[in-house]
């Protein structure tokens, strides 16, 4: 009787925080990682916050910390300024996807494409996912390429996918 009501009290402690975590939205999935302040500053400055909490579902390439610290020097900095306001919404609603696409998903569509699935952006742009090495790339608009590092990070509004390089539009 005790190892049952051990077992029922894990299993209830286990459903409250896998409940709590499935109420995060993506902003909140972000906020919470560390490597991740700079997508955070960004999609503040955007004024995008209340569009990556709402509804969605979103799927989400979110460039970490480092991910940024490869763009030329000083170009962060100035996409934060409000001036810059429609660019830097533009950059990172490229790094946006309607619909909730899981990694199993996007294998699947690079695989039933014959190697290269091009995916339609938030912004209007295109994403072309590819395999190299059983590793998920994107190639965006400038030929700019970035990893997929880390995948699956659900939010109550979408999944978010870790990338290593910012994909810039046209």
């Amino acid at each position: 009787m005790k190892i049952k009501s051990i077992a029922l009290t894990l299993f209830a402690a286990l459903s409250i925080a896998f409940s709590a975590n499935a109420q995060k939205t993506i902003v909140d999935v972000a906020v919470g990682s560390s490597d991740h302040t700079t997508l955070v500053a960004a999609v503040k400055a955007a004024d995008l916050v209340a569009v990556l909490q709402g509804a969605g579902p979103f799927t989400v390439f979110a460039p970490t910390n480092a991910a940024f610290a490869k763009l030329p020097a000083g170009t962060v900095e100035t996409l934060l300024k409000p001036e810059n306001k429609a660019t830097l919404a533009k950059i990172l609603t490229y790094h946006v996807v309607s619909g909730n696409l899981n990694a199993a998903a996007v294998v699947n569509a690079i695989k039933g494409a014959k190697n290269s699935f091009k995916v339609k952006t938030v912004s209007g742009g295109t994403l072309t996912a590819s395999l190299k090495d059983g590793k998920v790339i994107l190639t965006d608009e400038k030929g700019g390429v970035s990893t997929v590092v880390a995948t699956d990070l659900g939010a109550s509004n979408g999944v978010i996918h870790v990338i290593d390089s910012v994909v810039l539009p046209k």
